[in-house]
Formats: structure tokens, C-alpha cells, sequence
């Protein structure tokens, strides 16, 4: 599910074409792309799921844009998903104001919705991109974010 995710983030988003909307026409570009139909279904589910995070009913314990600083204490579920070089990840991303503690809820949520066993930075990299971008007036996190994704230096830092 999550490669299906990458490949239509890649060739429809963050390619700027134009999405297709018909979804029997997208299911049948994917699996002419070799792509399983029930992981198809999982992928544009999930999709369907991320905005409708976007209606405040949807997470009803969040204020919109709250000012106020939180700590996040992660379940057992979300410990064994979120490595500690994850969970400090979206920290980081908190303290550079990137992530509020909405659009961190939601890539908590999107990313314990995928069925994939091993989930690595890197892929909660991909999952914080398609929430950013799929939340109206997040656009300059999302810019930033793109840059921390695609700007990364190579070799050691020093």
C-alpha cells in the first residue's frame, strides 16, 4: 500500500499533474503498473481518510492551530511503529513550527493506518509531505519540508 502511496505522491502530486478523480480510471493505471487491487483499495482509502482528517469533527480533541505547546505521549501501538528516531523527527519538526500539533496528529494517524510491517524515517518523511500537502494553508511547512527531504546534505556534517 505505501508504494502505491509513493507512486501516486510522485507522479501526480508532487509532479503537479493533474489528478484523476475517476477512480475506476486511477485503479486501472495502477494495476497496469503492476500494482495489487486490494493493496489499491488500501492506498486510495487511505487517501479518502487523510481529508476527511481535515473536518475539525474528525479530531475533535484539537483546537485549529492551537498556540499552546504540548507534549505528545505516545501509546504502545504508536512506540512500536514510530521508532525514537521518528517520534524525535516530528519533534524536531514541532520546534521549527513545521508540524502543529494538528498536522502532528494526523501523520500519527496516517502513518499507524498503513499495513506495512518495517516503517522507517525515511517514509515518515513521505507520510508528513502528503498530509502537508493536503492541508490548506500549510503550504510554506510543506515547502520547508520538501527542502529538509530533497536538500539532504550528503556525508557527515561537520
Amino acid at each position: 500500500m505505501f508504494d502505491i502511496l509513493m507512486y501516486l505522491f510522485e507522479n501526480y502530486i508532487h509532479s503537479e499533474a493533474e489528478v484523476l478523480v475517476d477512480h475506476d480510471q486511477l485503479t486501472d493505471e495502477l494495476l497496469k503498473a503492476g500494482f495489487e487491487v486490494d493493496e489499491i483499495y488500501k492506498a486510495l482509502d487511505w487517501l479518502e481518510k487523510l481529508a476527511d482528517l481535515q473536518n475539525c469533527d474528525s479530531m475533535p480533541y484539537l483546537t485549529k492551530r492551537s498556540p499552546v505547546s504540548s507534549v505528545r505521549v505516545y501509546t504502545e501501538e504508536e512506540l512500536s511503529r514510530l521508532e525514537a528516531d521518528s517520534r524525535g523527527f516530528i519533534l524536531f519538526l514541532e520546534q521549527i513550527n513545521i508540524l502543529d500539533t494538528e498536522t502532528r496528529e494526523m501523520v500519527i494517524d496516517r502513518v499507524m493506518a498503513l499495513d506495512t510491517p518495517e516503517f522507517l524515517l525515511d517514509d515518515l518523511k513521505w507520510v508528513i509531505l502528503m498530509v502537508l500537502f493536503n492541508v490548506p494553508g500549510h503550504e510554506s511547512a510543506y515547502s520547508q519540508m520538501e527542502d529538509l527531504v530533497f536538500d539532504e546534505p550528503e556525508g557527515p556534517l561537520h
